[in-house]
């Protein structure tokens, strides 16, 4: 139940996630003619460019990140209480990311598994991932984040604001 109303809250769809990090059994394909736009994002210690995005509801973005910095970072989307909780379960982790199937195996994301609430991929030191997110027609904020602890606090984070 409380799975089901994050995703209801949420709204978010993931369509397709390549990185360290994917989950490959739990997205659908994205042709490229479905992308609406590309954003490149550059991820350096403590640090996110751009520090901010708006985007149109229903549209399909390609977000690629580099991180540019010396420690791995995450690039996560989602309003600011799934953001809290997940920030949350990353220090009663420590940070650690487990050993699932790379990058986040193991930890549940806002309360649920992974199954599209909060978009997420990893990004190790000198890599790039990419993460292509529809965004919800039913929202005027989220946020995009890193979680890892002491990250957020040290500025890793950026608005998303929907224009209508």
């Amino acid at each position: 139940m409380r799975k089901m109303l994050l995703a209801l809250v949420l709204g978010l769809t993931t369509t397709t996630a390549f990185a360290a990090g994917q989950h490959d059994a739990s997205h659908a394909a994205t042709s490229e003619t479905d992308i609406d736009r590309t954003i490149r994002f550059e991820a350096g210690d403590m640090w996110f460019d751009p520090e901010g995005l708006e985007v149109a509801p229903g549209e399909t973005i390609r977000f690629e990140i580099t991180n540019t910095g010396n420690i791995e970072h995450e690039f996560v989307i989602g309003d600011t209480k799934a953001q809290e909780a997940h920030r949350e379960m990353m220090q009663e982790m420590d940070g650690s990311h487990g050993d699932g199937h790379e990058g986040h195996g193991g930890h549940d994301m806002a309360e649920g598994e992974h199954g599209g609430e909060m978009p997420a991929v990893i990004i190790a030191p000198g890599e790039t991932a990419e993460l292509v997110w529809t965004a919800p027609d039913d929202v005027a904020r989220l946020e995009y984040a890193c979680n890892l602890p002491g990250h957020y606090e040290s500025g890793m984070s950026g608005a998303i604001d929907f224009r209508r």
